[in-house]
């Protein structure tokens, strides 16, 4: 049975309406959170994955990140700009970019790891343990990871 018809439909109620208005409010927080460090929410997850060593390329972080890889450059090359990373070829393959934080990327990054948790932590002070396990389970279905 589907959730939504054409008669019942109301965009301000459909999940993908309410995720994006969360996301909005989430990465604003973030991004007052993080302006001591002129740097913002969705600089987060590329500063964070260089700080894990999960993705070092400009294609995994945008895979990662569900970003396109025109909007990866710009935001790669405003970090750069910020002297928050740099970026060097591949000495095996002269096509792949590696990146790599520099020492105020790294601080940064450290910083955020103490910056995220009280924002999240914020946003999320009225749900019960339960509640916050089952809304991860939830999203992580909605997302098929």
């Amino acid at each position: 049975m589907p959730f939504y018809t054409p008669d019942n439909y109301q965009q301000s109620e459909s999940v993908g309406f309410l995720l994006n208005k969360a996301r909005n409010q989430l990465a604003a927080d973030m991004d007052a959170a993080l302006k001591e460090l002129n740097i913002r929410a969705q600089h987060s997850g590329i500063l964070m994955s260089l700080l894990r060593g999960s993705c070092t390329t400009p294609a995994s972080l945008a895979r990662h990140l569900s970003v396109d890889t025109g909007l990866m450059t710009r935001i790669l090359d405003k970090l750069e700009a910020l002297g928050l990373l740099v970026r060097s070829r591949d000495l095996a393959d002269r096509r792949v970019v590696n990146l790599q934080l520099t020492p105020v990327g790294y601080a940064a990054a450290l910083r955020i790891t103490e910056v995220a948790p009280d924002v999240l932590n914020e946003r999320l002070q009225d749900f019960s343990d339960v509640e916050y396990d089952e809304l991860r389970r939830l999203l992580h279905k909605l997302i098929k990871e």
